[in-house]
């Protein structure tokens, strides 16, 4: 058998299986339920469920003595809140505000550091963005 007789041989079985591999098959959407077709909707990338939205506390009295919705439980109550000196000092010092500059910060501590590290990789992607850019 020469090679021409044998490249035209593994065109036609090529040609006879490409068609089995160019197939689809999707499987068959799922048969919706009445309870189902109630509860979600259906969109272009599937069933859509509805945001469940909870009332917000409205009592005073509930909203200054406890810490309303840290009971994830569907059996409790929330946390009471403790006077101020039963807390830990440290909890009244931590910084709320804006990051502090990079001049505020202490050399000494890991915060400085971590601060140097992420100005300096974000300058690096700067200039890499920009390199791209030209070269094309």
């Amino acid at each position: 058998m020469n090679v021409q007789m044998f490249n035209s041989r593994l065109l036609t079985v090529g040609q006879r299986f490409s068609c089995l591999l160019l197939s689809r098959n999707y499987a068959k959407p799922a048969k919706k339920t009445a309870a189902a077709a109630t509860k979600t909707k259906v969109g272009k990338a599937g069933p859509i469920v509805d945001k469940i939205t909870f009332p917000a506390e409205k009592d005073t009295n509930k909203l200054v003595n406890y810490v309303c919705g840290s009971n994830i439980y569907t059996e409790g109550e929330d946390i009471k809140l403790k006077p101020e000196s039963e807390y830990p000092d440290w909890l009244w010092e931590i910084h709320t505000g804006p990051p502090k500059k990079l001049e505020e910060l202490d050399p000494n501590t890991k915060a400085y550091w971590r601060r140097v590290r992420k100005m300096t990789c974000r300058q690096n992607n700067r200039l890499e963005t920009t390199k791209r850019r030209h070269l094309y």
